[in-house]
């Protein structure tokens, strides 16, 4: 378990073993984490996410299904209540779902727009944001890239983050 950024006026940056749907922390939680702008729900973090709460799937696949009348495209964040205390951020930051010319799925600015917006909501909220190495898995982004956005956008707003690293 390691701990960077420091406390006071900025929040914190823990990563730790665990599962990102089973967030450790009293208070509001917001559980994080990036989707496709193709509406694909079905691989990766999304099942363990479906297999806890059936809410944020339903809502996403909505949001993209009226695409037409909403914000739903890279960048947009939709929040979904699972519990009283806690909610789940589908963020659209991936293009497509597999690699092609214009290399992986993952899309830098994208995730950066989405935590900028998830700070703005976690600080509203008085929430903590729970997460798996957004971006990396399917995405195909790397952690050296994600890493100084989570703590640009979220902790040095004041936000409290911990990365859950499965098994």
């Amino acid at each position: 378990m390691g701990t960077v950024g420091s406390t006071g006026s900025t929040g914190e940056l823990t990563i730790t073993a665990g599962d990102a749907t089973c967030p450790l922390a009293a208070g509001p939680k917001i559980v994080a984490h990036v989707c496709n702008d193709r509406g694909g729900w079905g691989k990766g973090f999304v099942l363990a996410l479906s297999r806890r709460w059936p809410e944020p799937e339903k809502a996403f696949r909505r949001w993209h299904r009226e695409r037409a009348g909403n914000d739903f495209g890279l960048g947009a964040v939709q929040l979904v209540r699972v519990r009283p205390d806690t909610w789940v951020a589908n963020m659209v930051g991936q293009h497509g779902v597999r690699p092609g010319s214009g290399g992986p799925p993952v899309r830098y600015e994208a995730i950066a727009a989405c935590l900028a917006t998830l700070a703005t909501e976690a600080l509203r909220l008085g929430a903590s944001v729970h997460m798996p190495r957004i971006g990396c898995g399917l995405a195909g982004g790397t952690w050296s890239r994600i890493e100084p956005l989570v703590a640009e956008h979220l902790v040095a707003r004041g936000v409290w983050v911990t990365v859950y690293d499965h098994g």
